[in-house]
């Protein structure tokens, strides 16, 4: 018999990682939260500046990563900074959040996301088709969709990180063709629209819309109520720029971490941020900002009204006419399909690095006869899974919104911690702009936090709840399991 690989395969190149940054923060918001932000803060220059400060905090933040990635190229990223910046307890809690809510959460949203957009194309595939329902456990015909999305990826996964990797390149490069094109048409017929014209007699003005019984009430926002509009406003522009931190847990998979993570991690953030940017100037360039729920095309309803908020529909609409719901069907069943294989490919990768901590189930700890964590994919995979049936996963995510920050600030504040503890530590790459940067980081991602904390305490505190129900699980498993050296690879 065999012996079970206890390595794993170096495979993932530059390319690799930059595709497993890319094809993670790209999935289906990009293409639908600006309805939202447009609704929350008003003119196109506010959506253009929000897109902007995103891009600013999630380059910023990648570039600090960096220089951790180069530290300490380790499967598990993120949860190893944390337990060597900090303590394992910090550690854990980041992975506990994680596995409950954060990655899973996820993986379960984009994979909905996939169900809706099918549906599009198949409509017996929608939400409304109920296939089976026992109590509060109710399942369609778009969570079924979603849950084998989930299990084929993570089956594919689990075959080895070769096939994973094709997966991620081949959907990655081609969403990001695809997005490309939609910037390139959307430019191109918009400016000769004059729309965008339009759009700057109201760019700078900031107001609140909301539509209720059909009418559309809107209020001039200033002042303090304009910074707390902003702070609200990004939580979809930083979700949708979100999991660039997932390269970091495959380090142990990569070919010269410490110089291809940071590598990854730059490039990608760089990309995506220049192609959010782009996208959002082609929608103001092709559709006005503010409109009417009740109108009867596109244009008329506008970014604020777009149909189910889907913006880049309603701009190649314009465009193309009726054949735009279908062909953006397909570009985001494209993209959401790469982004849900990258975030369960990665995720494993954390719940494996705890494994050997101790504080996470063993088998996730170990390797199958492929060379991946196959017992955490899925581990991961059936979480997710009943996420999806039980269709909390929304509520989930918008609970932790406040604790992704959170971990986003400690991680970055590790980095002065680690300065400072492990002076002469390996660095091949140090934090571009040290202290400043990231300095700088950790007071925005700090005040949007507080924002949130003032504007949405419902969604913020049952959050920070879900983080601290974690120290008493830390310390059964502490007491359960025996002692273990700390692991890194």
């Amino acid at each position: 018999m065999a012996e079970t690989p206890r390595e794993f395969r170096r495979a993932l190149g530059l390319f690799d990682g930059t595709m497993l940054v890319v094809g993670s923060m790209i999935g289906s918001g990009i293409f639908i939260v600006s309805a939202d932000i447009a609704r929350t803060v008003g003119g196109g220059g506010w959506l253009l500046l929000i897109w902007l400060i995103t891009g600013l905090m999630t380059v910023t933040g990648a570039l600090a990563y960096g220089e951790l990635a180069g530290m300490m190229p380790h499967a598990g990223g993120q949860y190893v900074y944390l337990r060597e910046a900090y303590n394992p307890l910090v550690g854990f809690l980041y992975g506990w959040t994680f596995f409950l809510v954060i990655q899973t959460g996820t993986i379960a949203a984009v994979g909905v996301a996939f169900a809706k957009f099918a549906a599009v194309l198949f409509p017996g595939l929608g939400d409304t088709n109920v296939l089976f329902q026992a109590g509060p456990v109710r399942l369609t015909a778009q969570r079924l969709v979603a849950i084998l999305n989930v299990a084929l990826l993570t089956f594919i996964n689990t075959r080895g990180i070769v096939g994973g990797k094709w997966i991620q390149n081949t959907f990655t490069s081609a969403k990001t063709v695809a997005l490309f094109a939609l910037i390139a048409l959307g430019l191109a017929a918009g400016f000769s629209l004059g729309v965008f014209r339009e759009n700057l007699g109201s760019f700078w003005s900031a107001a609140t819309s909301r539509a209720a019984a059909g009418t559309v009430s809107t209020s001039p926002i200033s002042g303090f109520a304009l910074l707390g509009a902003l702070g609200v406003a990004m939580v979809g522009s930083l979700f949708s720029s979100d999991a660039w931190n997932n390269v970091t847990f495959t380090a142990g998979e990569t070919v010269n971490p410490r110089r291809n993570i940071p590598l990854s991690l730059a490039i990608g953030t760089g990309a995506v941020t220049l192609l959010y940017i782009l996208a959002n100037v082609a929608y103001i360039a092709v559709l006005p900002v503010t409109g009417n729920p009740g109108a009867a095309d596109a244009a008329g309803r506008g970014i604020q009204f777009a149909a189910a908020d889907r913006v880049a529909t309603a701009a190649m609409s314009v465009i193309m006419g009726p054949a735009a719901a279908v062909v953006m069907a397909v570009l985001i069943m494209i993209s959401t399909f790469g982004c849900n294989n990258g975030l369960i490919l990665s995720g494993a990768r954390v719940y494996y690095a705890m494994a050997k901590d101790g504080v996470f189930f063993r088998s996730a700890g170990k390797l199958n006869a492929r060379s991946v964590p196959g017992a955490a994919l899925i581990v991961q995979g059936v979480w997710a899974s009943l996420l999806c049936l039980s269709g909390t996963y929304g509520d989930l995510l918008d609970y932790v919104i406040f604790a992704v920050l959170l971990f986003y600030v400690l991680t970055v504040a590790g980095l002065f911690l680690l300065r400072r503890k492990q002076p002469d530590a390996e660095r091949p790459y140090r934090a571009f702009g040290y202290p400043v940067l990231p300095a700088l980081y950790i007071l925005a991602a700090t005040a949007i936090s507080a924002d949130l904390l003032i504007f949405k305490p419902a969604y913020t505190w049952p959050g920070l709840g879900i983080v601290l129900v974690g120290i008493p699980v830390f310390y059964a498993w502490k007491v359960s399991r025996p002692a273990r050296p700390q692991q890194g690879a």
